[in-house]
C-alpha cells in the first residue's frame, strides 16, 4: 500500500509541473488565429492599393497644376497610353523576355559561384583574411563602374551584360552566405562531426539548413544587385545585336526626348521587381520563417 504524501511535498510536486508547463510554453512557437481570406486581403492588399491610389492621385494633381512642363512632367494617361501601345505591337513581350531571361540566368550562375565560395570564406580561416574585406569591398562598389571595363574587354556582346551581373550580385550571395553561417551555433558543427559527417555532407545538411534565414536574406540582396546591374549594363551598352531590353527601351526613351517612355520604362522596371520578390522571394521567406516557428513575423 503506498504511503500517502505529506502536504508539502504535494505541493512543491505542483509547482514544478507548473514550472515546467511555463517552460513548455516559451519553447513552443506561438500559434497565430487562422485569418480568413477576407482578413488577409484587407492585411496584405489593400494597404499597397491604397498607397498606388494615393501616387497616382498625386502625379494628377501635379499634372494639373502646370507647374512642370508637359515634356517634364506627362500625365498617367499618356504614360498608360505608351505602355499599352507597347503591349500592342508586341514589343513589351520582347523587352521583358530579354531583361528578364537576362537577369534569371545570371543570377542563377551567381548562386552557383557565390553558395561554394561563401563556404570557404566562412570555413577556411586563411581564405577569409585573403579576400573577405575584397568581397565586402566588391559588394560595395557600383556596379555601373564595371560596365566600361566590361566593354573593353567583351565588346558589345552579351558576355558583357553577364559579366556586369555577375559582379553584382555574387559578392551579396556570398556575404549573405557568410553572415548567416557565422550566426550558427558552435555545438551544430560539432554534433554532426561526432555523427561522422564528412565536410560536404556537413555543409549540405547542417551548415546551408541553419544558415538559411541569412542565405536567402543574401540570394534577396543578390537578386536586386543582379537586377540593377543588369539595368545599368543594359542603358549604357546599347547594340542592336544585343536586342531590346528594359535598359535599352530606358535609353532610348532619353534618346527621343520622351518622357511618357523613360517612365513607362522605370514603370516596368519596378513592376518586374516586384513580381520578382512577390512571386518567388516572399513565399520562401515566409516558408522559412513557419518551419523555424517564427510565425509571428508572416503578420
Amino acid at each position: 500500500m503506498a504511503t500517502p504524501q505529506p502536504p508539502e511535498t504535494l505541493e512543491a510536486d505542483r509547482g514544478l509541473a507548473a514550472v515546467g508547463a511555463g517552460l513548455d510554453a516559451l519553447d513552443a512557437p506561438a500559434q497565430n488565429r487562422r485569418k480568413s481570406p477576407w482578413q488577409r486581403f484587407l492585411h496584405t492588399a489593400v494597404p499597397p492599393i491604397v498607397a498606388f491610389g494615393l501616387l497616382l492621385g498625386t502625379w494628377q494633381a501635379l499634372w494639373a497644376s502646370a507647374i512642370w512642363p508637359e515634356f517634364q512632367l506627362p500625365a498617367p494617361a499618356a504614360v498608360w497610353d505608351t505602355i499599352w501601345a507597347t503591349v500592342q505591337s508586341g514589343d513589351a513581350a520582347e523587352i521583358l523576355w530579354t531583361s528578364v531571361s537576362r537577369a534569371v540566368l545570371g543570377f542563377l550562375v551567381a548562386v552557383i559561384i557565390a553558395t561554394p565560395l561563401g563556404l570557404l570564406i566562412a570555413k577556411v580561416r586563411v581564405v577569409r583574411a585573403a579576400i573577405g574585406s575584397l568581397l565586402t569591398g566588391l559588394q560595395s562598389l557600383p556596379s555601373v563602374a564595371w560596365v566600361p571595363a566590361a566593354i573593353l574587354w567583351f565588346g558589345l556582346t552579351p558576355s558583357a551584360i553577364y559579366f556586369v551581373v555577375l559582379m553584382g550580385s555574387v559578392p551579396s550571395i556570398a556575404n549573405g552566405l557568410v553572415s548567416g553561417i557565422d550566426q550558427i551555433p558552435p555545438l551544430l558543427p560539432r554534433v554532426g562531426q561526432a555523427l561522422g559527417a564528412g565536410k560536404l555532407s556537413s555543409a549540405r545538411h547542417i551548415l546551408l539548413p541553419a544558415a538559411l534565414p541569412g542565405y536567402l536574406a543574401g540570394l534577396k540582396q543578390g537578386w536586386a544587385f543582379s537586377w540593377r546591374s543588369l539595368m545599368a549594363a543594359e542603358i549604357i551598352a546599347t547594340s542592336p545585336q544585343l536586342g531590346l531590353g528594359l535598359g535599352q527601351f530606358l535609353h532610348n526613351g532619353q534618346s527621343l526626348n520622351d518622357i511618357s517612355m523613360v517612365i513607362a520604362a522605370i514603370f516596368l522596371i519596378l513592376l518586374v521587381g516586384i513580381g520578382i520578390e512577390l512571386l518567388l522571394f516572399r513565399p520562401l521567406e515566409r516558408a522559412v520563417l513557419r518551419a523555424r516557428g517564427l510565425t509571428g513575423a508572416l503578420g
